[in-house]
C-alpha cells in the first residue's frame, strides 16, 4: 500500500503523515527539508537556486519511490513527484525564476523517470486556503519560510487546483482542512480517518 499526501506549503502534510503512520502503524517517507542544502539559498534568491533545488526534490522524491517499490511494506509518502512537476517547477517558469532552458532539462528529468514509476494507491490531496497557509506556515516558525509572498502562495494553489482536477494517476480523496485541526483534535482525525478507510476498503 502506498499513500501520498499532497498539498500547498503549510496544508498539514507532515503532521497528517506523522499522524497516519501511527494509527495504521505504517512506515512514512518525508519531505527532506531539514537535510536539503539548497532551501535557505532558494528563498534567499529564488532565480539562482530554483533548478538546483528542483533537481534535488526531483531526485530524492524519485529515490522514495523506487524504495516504496521494493518494499514489502506499506508507507505514507510526504507530498508527491507529480508536484514539483505539475506546480512548483512550472510556477517557478512562470514568475521568471527558472530559465526556460532549465526548465525544459528539468521535465525532459522528469518525464525520464515517469516512465519507470507508477502513481500511489490512493493519492490524498490537503485542500486549504492561502490565510490558512499563511497561518500555519507562521505557527511552525521555519525562518526560510519568512519571506514566502503571498501571491507565491496563491499561484500554487490555483496549480494545485488545476492538478488535482486533471489527476489520472489513480484514486483520489480531497480533504479540506480550513476547519478541521487533526493536529489536536482527536474527534477531526478520527473524520480523515474514517474517510481514508472508506477509500482503502474500496481498492480491494
Amino acid at each position: 500500500m502506498h499513500i501520498a499526501i499532497a498539498g500547498n506549503i503549510g496544508s498539514g502534510k507532515t503532521t497528517l503523515t506523522t499522524k497516519l503512520v501511527k494509527h495504521y502503524k505504517w512506515e512514512a517517507h518525508y519531505e527532506d527539508v531539514e537535510n536539503n542544502p539548497y532551501l535557505n539559498d532558494f528563498y534567499k534568491d529564488m532565480q539562482r537556486w530554483s533548478f538546483n533545488l528542483q533537481v534535488y526534490f526531483l531526485n530524492s522524491r524519485f529515490r522514495q519511490i523506487i524504495s516504496i517499490k521494493n518494499s514489502k511494506k506499506s508507507y505514507i509518502q510526504d507530498r508527491t513527484i507529480y508536484e514539483d512537476a505539475k506546480i512548483f517547477a512550472p510556477n517557478l517558469h512562470h514568475m521568471g525564476l527558472m530559465s526556460t532552458r532549465d526548465f525544459e532539462n528539468y521535465m525532459e528529468i522528469f518525464n525520464l523517470m515517469d516512465g519507470f514509476i507508477e502513481g500511489p494507491d490512493l493519492l490524498i490531496y490537503l485542500r486549504a486556503s492561502v490565510p490558512i497557509l499563511v497561518e500555519q506556515i507562521q505557527k511552525r516558525g521555519r525562518e526560510y519560510e519568512n519571506s514566502i509572498r503571498l501571491d507565491y502562495l496563491t499561484r500554487l494553489n490555483e496549480r494545485y487546483e488545476a492538478w488535482i482536477g486533471e489527476y489520472d494517476k489513480g484514486n483520489l480523496l480531497i480533504i479540506d482542512v480550513d476547519n478541521l485541526n487533526y493536529a489536536d483534535k482527536d474527534e477531526d482525525l478520527s473524520k480523515v480517518i474514517e474517510k481514508i478507510d472508506a477509500k482503502i476498503n474500496g481498492l480491494f
